[in-house]
């Protein structure tokens, strides 16, 4: 199984394209701090058919710095075959918009999720006789197929995590509070040859007791990486809510990632979805040494892996 990290950053990206904030300035003069896309994979059995776990709005540019993703055969093709979602927030679903020329592929998310993308007029230019949308059942492991493929090479199974509705959706002044269900979900994807298998969650709000024996000795995890500490923006002065009010855990401290991970027996642990205040992004930062020494990989735009 080959595995493409497209984008790494939070919603926003690194340099934040209006944020003039030191470690943004680093980014965009290229000192020690790597720009980075909002946060997506790609996955392929093979490397012939590959899956996009979110849909980032920098698709289009995730694809042009992407050879694997690029066209093969005739005038118009892709070797995209398939979305999967883990919620309907802007920076998951508006790369969709970017694969609206007609070519056939599957998206696969919760009724929740498809019944977000199925109010918003703008995704009608997906048009349903060759964009196939699948409604993804929870802890249920499924094929994972575009709308053409003979066998399925991939499995996917879609499971709750502790978050919250997307932001655009949130009733005006009012913290809707965390939920557990098809809102946000993470993704465990297996090769159906080999066995070979990964989580995805890019986005969690709380660390339960049945998400982490799920997660344990996993051989691959992507993680919610987004601030090093709760309160982070609001010390910055860039924002003025928690990572828990925007429904992200923190990485350090007593109840963050970092220690909640440390006994799991998880082969390889990489942050994902890291938003352009968090200290881990530059590469001399104590907080980066930090993690690195707790066994954690800071994923960076272009890495390949496999699990």
């Amino acid at each position: 199984m080959q595995i493409v990290v497209l984008g790494s950053a939070a919603g926003g990206g690194f340099p934040q394209w209006n944020s003039n904030a030191p470690a943004c300035r680093r980014a965009r003069a290229g000192e020690g701090a790597r720009a980075r896309t909002q946060a997506s994979l790609a996955v392929s059995a093979t490397g012939q058919r590959w899956f996009l776990l979110n849909a980032a709005p920098d698709l289009a540019a995730q694809i042009a710095a992407t050879p694997v993703l690029w066209p093969r055969e005739g005038l118009r093709s892709s070797p995209i075959a398939g979305v999967a979602l883990t919620g309907g927030d802007v920076d998951a679903v508006a790369g969709l918009l970017t694969l609206r020329e007609r070519h056939a592929f599957t998206v696969y998310a919760t009724s929740e999720v498809q019944a977000v993308l199925a109010g918003n007029p703008i995704f009608r230019v997906l048009s349903p006789d060759c964009v196939d949308r699948r409604v993804l059942p929870l802890d249920e492991r499924i094929p994972l197929t575009g709308p053409n493929d003979p066998e399925a090479e991939l499995s996917m199974r879609g499971f709750v995590i502790p978050g919250k509705v997307p932001l655009w959706l949130e009733p005006d002044g009012c913290d809707p509070g965390l939920v557990e269900n098809g809102n946000t979900v993470g993704l465990e994807i297996a090769e159906r040859r080999t066995g070979a298998r990964f989580f995805f969650v890019p986005g969690c709000a709380a660390l339960t007791q049945p998400l982490l024996e799920r997660l344990r000795g996993a051989p691959l995890v992507f993680f919610d990486g987004t601030l090093w500490r709760d309160d982070e923006m609001i010390r910055l002065g860039v924002g003025s809510k928690t990572g828990k009010r925007m429904g992200h855990l923190s990485i350090s401290g007593d109840d963050g990632v970092i220690a909640a991970f440390r006994d799991l027996g998880i082969a390889r642990k990489v942050f994902i979805h890291i938003n352009n205040t968090n200290p881990v992004l530059l590469e001399d930062s104590v907080e980066r040494r930090e993690a690195e020494m707790a066994g954690w990989i800071i994923a960076h735009d272009g890495m390949e892996l496999s699990p």
